[in-house]
């Protein structure tokens, strides 16, 4: 899976905003505390408000603030406004792939990937990542045997 800068500078902005307790909190605060590209960033704080995670407040004290509570939003949530569907084959989702002979049966596996990426993605939330206090579907993969180690590509 591939994990947009996008995606890595929203997640990591918003949880700033979860540790701040509410807000408001300036975009430039939010870019400087992550040490992100502060007009890149903005974009994308802007297309998550129209996707309903984020609220604005004018003025001087004004800033950016979650729409919902840190525990009611996941790192799907956040993910899928600006990069679309978790998992796509060649732009179409997994079910409606069809293949013949020997990879007949390979939908079911671009399926199962996609059920994977959900059960971390939309079970961990903003206040879980701040806690730490992670999943225990999160922490039984992260348990896992070589789960720290990259693999070589043969």
């Amino acid at each position: 899976m591939y994990i947009s800068a996008k995606a890595d500078y929203a997640v990591r902005a918003l949880l700033t905003l979860a540790a701040a307790g509410g807000g408001p909190v300036k975009g430039e605060v939010l870019a400087s505390e992550q040490d992100l590209p502060h007009k890149f960033l903005e974009n994308t704080l802007t297309t998550l408000r129209h996707a309903g995670l984020l609220e604005t407040q004018r003025g001087t004290e004004g800033g950016y603030r979650l729409a919902r509570p840190a525990n009611q939003i996941t790192v799907a949530d956040i993910m899928r406004p600006l990069d679309g569907p978790l998992a796509e084959v060649r732009g179409e989702r997994p079910e409606a792939t069809a293949y013949e002979g020997a990879a007949a049966h390979l939908r079911d596996v671009w399926v199962a990937v996609r059920a994977a990426l959900r059960d971390v993605l939309e079970t961990v939330t903003l206040a879980d990542i701040v806690s730490g206090d992670l999943p225990p579907v999160v922490r039984e993969l992260l348990e896992r045997p070589g789960a720290w180690e990259r693999r070589r590509i043969r």
